[in-house]
C-alpha cells in the first residue's frame, strides 16, 4: 500500500464525546485558519447491543455519521458508508454499513495485513496527543487486524502486530453473497464491541475509568479495490503485472 496514505491517514481524526443522553448537536465557530474535526456524541446504552452485524431498534438513538469522502478530499467516492456508535462501561460500540455491489474477500488468518482486501477500519485514540493508538481492520469474511501505533508512521512510528484485543467482538453481514461474482450485492455492514479497558490503559490516567463527556480520537476508513474475476474468483485487479492503487475513503 501507498506508504504516504499509511502515514497521512491517521491525521484524518474526528472527536469522539461519550454521553449518557441522545443524540446532540454542537456548533464552533472556528476561523478559517483552523481545521475543525467533526463530533460525534455517542449515547450511553443500558443494554448491549447484540453482535451479529445488524442494526437492530436499539441503535435508532445513534444517528449515522455523514457519507465517507475520499481521503484526498476532491474525488468522488464509489460507494457510500457511513457509521455510528454507542458505548457502555465496558465497549464501545461500532455499526458500519458499505454499500459494495461485489463483496468479496479471501484473507482468513487473524493479523494479516487485511487492507489487501476491500476492508473497514478504526482508528481510536484516548490520549490527549497523538501517540499510542489502536487500529483495527477487518473483512467481510470477518477477518481481523489489530494492532497498535506508538506514534503515527510519518514521525517514525512502529506498528506493534502483537497487541491484541482479547475482548473484541466482530461481526458480519452481507447483503448478498460473498465471493459470488455471478450476482450483484447491495454491501456488507460491520458490528464491532471494541472493550475500553485496553484504551483507558494507553491514557495517561490510565486508572480512571471512562466518565460521561470524555472526548476521545476517533477514525474511520474503507480501502476499496477495483477487482478481477479470475477462473471465477475475485482478484485484485493489475495493470502492468501490478495492483492499482486502492481507494480510500475515510
Amino acid at each position: 500500500m501507498n506508504s504516504n496514505y499509511r502515514m497521512s491517514k491517521h491525521f484524518f481524526l474526528f472527536a469522539l464525546l461519550f454521553t449518557n443522553i441522545s443524540w446532540t448537536q454542537h456548533t464552533i465557530d472556528l476561523t478559517d485558519a483552523v481545521v475543525q474535526p467533526k463530533t460525534y456524541v455517542a449515547a450511553k446504552t443500558k443494554k448491549a447491543p447484540k453482535i451479529d452485524g445488524k442494526a437492530d431498534k436499539l441503535w435508532d438513538v445513534a444517528p449515522f455519521s455523514d457519507p465517507f469522502i475520499d481521503i484526498e478530499g476532491i474525488k468522488e467516492v464509489k460507494y457510500q458508508t457511513q457509521v455510528k456508535m454507542l458505548w457502555d462501561d465496558n465497549y464501545l460500540y461500532v455499526f458500519a454499513e458499505l454499500e459494495d455491489p461485489h463483496v468479496w474477500g479471501d484473507i482468513k488468518q487473524r493479523d494479516a495485513i487485511i487492507y489487501y482486501n476491500n476492508d473497514f477500519e478504526v482508528f481510536i485514540n484516548s490520549n490527549e496527543h497523538t501517540e499510542a493508538y489502536g487500529e483495527i481492520e477487518i473483512n467481510a469474511l470477518n477477518t481481523v487486524w489489530d494492532l497498535l501505533l506508538n506514534r503515527p508512521y510519518r514521525v517514525g512510528g512502529y506498528a506493534n502486530f502483537h497487541w491484541n484485543l482479547d475482548d473484541l467482538r466482530t461481526a458480519v453481514k452481507v447483503k448478498g453473497t460473498l465471493n459470488d461474482p455471478s450476482d450483484i450485492d447491495q454491501g456488507w455492514s460491520v458490528k464491532m464491541a471494541i472493550p475500553l479497558t485496553p484504551y483507558i490503559e494507553l491514557k495517561n490516567d490510565r486508572k480512571k475509568a471512562i466518565k460521561e463527556g470524555d472526548q476521545w480520537r476517533i477514525n474511520f476508513s474503507r480501502v476499496q479495490w477495483d477487482h478481477d474475476i479470475v477462473n471465477g474468483n475475485y482478484t485484485r485487479k493489475k495493470k502492468d503485472g501490478k495492483f492499482l492503487k486502492e481507494y480510500n475513503w475515510v
